[in-house]
């Protein structure tokens, strides 16, 4: 006798993702209690389980939902704020510190949750399930909009207790540093189950303004609690000149040096790294986000390289303050044509990259990186069911080769029909179901004009 499931979606093209990279052309999935119960094709899912609420595909592509490894979620009101300045007269520099640390200092608890609905409405509407944030203001804030949206999420709070000219509002004390990324832990705990939708995460903010006490208090007690600790990593040239001067050593040996280089470690970014350095990753268990909108402006990152080397790396959209988009989909496209120029070409190898690559870092590479990967990254029994559903009758997807094809090279945000979280659909048709999107972008123009004042 057939059991009986929450939900079945039947009919569809499944990418699994999962260990053996399962393409199944009219396959099906069972979820129940939030969970992935089956999958399989689907004459064998369909008489395993019945359900009341039955989605037929029809020949769409159903696939693991995407995990953005690195997002600004306090930078979502900067959305082309940088490239308008800009117009007005040369920018000041470094840009983080001049412009991106400042705007987030003047951020209340309101802006901060706006800026989250803003956000997390935009990732689940184009196929982002799950965010990785790298550490702002108020991120209890974005835990309230989090738990709105529908969306799965590790907050984390903006850790600064060095650097020059920081606004005294973002920088604290290395005991209070401490103090709030314990607190925000304990107040967002990780279910042994998987079941906690929205956690805590530690934050350091990088190496320039996070004294050696404060990374290695911050790794003792998120290693203690079994937490990752999000940080930026070798993102630019003046993080490695400031090691050497500061310590002799380059910034990834220092890490190793202070013990706090390994598995709890998140390096996003991870751009001015040599083979060297990519061992270090492998043979520490660190893990790294490749955000392809700004990397390589700045250095050519082997992120490919480190995805075939075990390195648990993701893809990250790094906010909105560069480039504008929240959509992974696209974001994996520059990091295709991205990690082609700078590990194939050079070899007159023009396809040196596969799709399936690229897309398995948006998905399985950035659960892992969250240290996720036993419950999300992939269609498989027991994992959270974090489903996107991608349309084929879009404009890009006429007359493909295959579905999976056109899921690797071309789909993109505009092409996701239904997404699931925890088994709940939070975008149905295209839309967002669970929060006004509507209200929330009036509310974030206007106030984005304010805001913008006040680093102009």
């Amino acid at each position: 006798m057939a059991q009986r499931a929450d939900r079945l979606i039947q009919n569809a093209h499944v990418l699994t993702f999962d260990g053996e990279a399962r393409v199944i052309a009219d396959g099906a999935i069972a979820i129940k209690d939030g969970v992935i119960v089956d999958v399989g094709a689907t004459s064998d899912v369909t008489s395993r389980w019945h359900s009341d609420k039955r989605t037929y595909a029809s020949g769409d592509i159903l696939m693991p939902g995407l995990v953005d490894a690195h997002l600004h979620t306090a930078q979502t009101l900067m959305r082309g704020v940088i490239p308008q300045l800009a117009t007005r007269g040369a920018l000041r520099v470094p840009t983080w510190r001049e412009y991106l640390v400042p705007f987030e200092a003047n951020l209340s608890p309101e802006d901060v949750e706006l800026s989250g609905l803003l956000a997390y409405t935009a990732m689940l509407q184009t196929g982002t399930t799950t965010f990785f944030e790298a550490g702002g203001p108020h991120p209890e804030s974005m835990a309230s909009a989090a738990w709105a949206t529908g969306i799965r999420g590790a907050v984390s709070q903006n850790t600064m207790d060095g650097g020059e000219r920081i606004p005294s509002t973002m920088r604290m004390t290395t005991d209070e540093a401490i103090a709030r990324n314990i607190e925000l832990v304990e107040a967002l705990p990780t279910a042994p189950d998987g079941s906690s939708r929205v956690t805590g995460c530690m934050s350091l903010r990088q190496i320039i303004t996070s004294t050696p006490e404060l990374v290695r208090e911050i790794h003792r007690e998120a290693k203690a609690r079994g937490v990752k600790v999000h940080t930026h990593l070798v993102e630019g040239t003046y993080e490695i000149d400031f090691a050497l001067e500061r310590f002799g050593k380059r910034p990834i040996d220092h890490l190793i040096d202070e013990g706090v280089f390994d598995e709890t470690l998140h390096g996003a970014h991870s751009i001015l790294v040599d083979d060297d350095d990519v061992d270090a990753y492998v043979r520490h268990g660190v893990s790294a986000a490749h955000c392809a909108k700004g990397n390589y402006s700045i250095g050519t990152p082997p992120a490919l390289r480190m995805w075939r080397r075990g390195v648990a790396i993701g893809l990250g959209t790094d906010g909105v303050a560069t480039l504008g988009t929240l959509d992974l989909f696209q974001v994996g496209m520059l990091a295709r044509v991205g990690q082609q120029h700078a590990e194939a070409t050079p070899v007159h190898n023009r396809n040196g990259v596969r799709g399936e690559e690229i897309l398995g870092m948006a998905t399985v590479g950035g659960a892992r990186a969250m240290a996720l990967g036993d419950r999300a990254g992939s269609l498989a029994i027991g994992k959270r069911a974090d489903i996107v559903v991608l349309r084929t009758d879009g404009p890009d997807a006429a007359a493909y080769a295959s579905p999976e094809i056109f899921a690797y090279e071309c789909a993109t945000g505009r092409d996701v029909r239904h997404v699931l979280v925890d088994g709940e659909m939070v975008v149905k048709d295209g839309e967002v179901v669970t929060v006004d999107v509507a209200e929330i972008r009036a509310r974030a123009a206007a106030r984005q004009k304010e805001l913008v004042a006040l680093i102009a």
